[in-house]
């Protein structure tokens, strides 16, 4: 902005210059006498008036070249400009085009379409919150455990998407029958997000079917903190494993 500024200002300049001289000339009546080596020319009022339009026009088109070469440099240096925020915004509108087919297709049950539009979303949006979970939903409904969970590790590298991870990922083994993941699994998701219903019922779920009593009452006190368990029901699960707990050490000893 300071540049064009600067560049009107100076061919403002140079435009009055010659507009003042050329209304000298004509004034008075003569010439432009101009040494050129050992060669003289000499300009009428009208050609001295010619010359200097031609002189302006020069450089009104020198000054757009330079321009020119200025912004092509900056574009093959990286520097924003009109040329990159073009291309920019085309980028993401065909990133989002792809980024909704592959939720249209994902509804619609086509895993495939929804994979392989999930991976054109993110290499023009570099948006792998949004097309992570996407491509983990997909391959879980086509039945690719592996690919979702290699999806689901990814998750867990960004903070935004920590959770979904490893949400995804005890469910995996759950589904798997390795509960004794699942239960750690469970345990670093309510750390994550200790409001969250589902998965602090399934942690006390895993913790009582283990007799984990002690951390059994943890999650109930958690869930009674911060609200995902109505209180009654902590209450009486509090009250029960309390039994539990005295009946097992009542065995024991």
């Amino acid at each position: 902005m300071l540049w064009s500024l600067i560049k009107l200002l100076i061919f403002i300049g140079i435009v009055g210059g010659l507009i003042y001289g050329a209304e000298q000339l004509l004034a008075t009546g003569e010439g432009i006498r101009i040494a050129v080596l050992n060669t003289e020319f000499t300009l009428g009022p009208i050609q001295s008036v010619l010359a200097a339009l031609a002189l302006c026009a020069a450089v009104w088109l020198l000054m757009k070249i330079v321009g020119l070469i200025v912004a092509t440099l900056r574009f093959v240096l990286g520097d924003e400009t009109a040329l990159t925020r073009y291309f920019s915004r085309n980028r993401e509108r065909r990133g989002y085009r792809a980024l909704s087919a592959a939720l249209i297709a994902l509804s619609a049950g086509e895993t495939r379409e929804a994979m392989a539009k999930a991976g054109k979303a993110e290499a023009l949006l570099k948006r792998p919150e949004l097309t992570n979970l996407i491509a983990a939903q997909a391959a879980e409904q086509s039945g690719d455990a592996t690919r979702a969970q290699e999806v689901y590790k990814r998750m867990l590298a960004d903070d935004r998407t920590r959770f979904v991870g490893v949400r995804g990922l005890m469910k995996q083994k759950l589904d798997a029958g390795d509960t004794e993941v699942a239960m750690k699994l469970a345990e670093k998701a309510v750390a994550l997000k200790p409001g969250t219903a589902e998965t602090s019922e399934m942690l006390f779920h895993l913790q009582a079917q283990k007799d984990a009593w002690t951390g059994a009452r943890r999650t109930l006190g958690a869930a009674l903190k911060y609200g995902p368990m109505p209180r009654d029901v902590c209450r009486r699960r509090d009250a029960v494993l309390a039994l539990a707990d005295a009946s097992g050490k009542m065995e024991s000893d």
